[in-house]
């Protein structure tokens, strides 16, 4: 992920960030299109049964796309990618706190919260070197 953001950052800057992010997409959507023909593991007849919120997975793909490039780009990638870390694993311990989407109920102890904590603070001890 990190050599990725960067790589789509620095594209951004020669291209546009926009035309780096549409790039970006295009060439995933055509290597996995291609993948099809080698791997399947289930059918697109099935989508309309999936519950629809699901369906938001790509609308999340563009905005993390991009809000990776802007992050690198403004933060540097160490802030930057650290941020972006702690945030997917806050959100998924949320995640399997509450039990949404049909993930099972995990508890979040002192223990992981002070992880958390620690990691933010390294974040902190990053940005404030200089």
């Amino acid at each position: 992920m990190s050599i990725q953001g960067v790589m789509n950052t620095r594209l951004g800057e020669h291209i546009g960030l926009m035309e780096s992010n549409a790039f970006v997409q295009c060439t995933a959507a055509a290597l996995s299109i291609a993948a099809l023909a080698f791997y399947r593991t289930g059918s697109f007849a099935e989508i309309g049964g999936s519950p629809k919120i699901y369906l938001l997975g790509g609308v999340f793909g563009l905005i993390i796309t991009i809000t990776v490039m802007l992050g690198i780009k403004n933060l540097s990638p160490t802030v930057s990618i650290s941020i972006i870390l702690i945030s997917q694993l806050l959100v998924a311990a949320l995640i399997d706190y509450f039990g949404i989407m049909g993930s099972d109920k995990m508890p979040f102890g002192w223990t992981k919260l002070l992880g958390l904590g620690l990691m933010i603070g390294g974040v902190v001890l990053f940005k404030l070197q200089k």
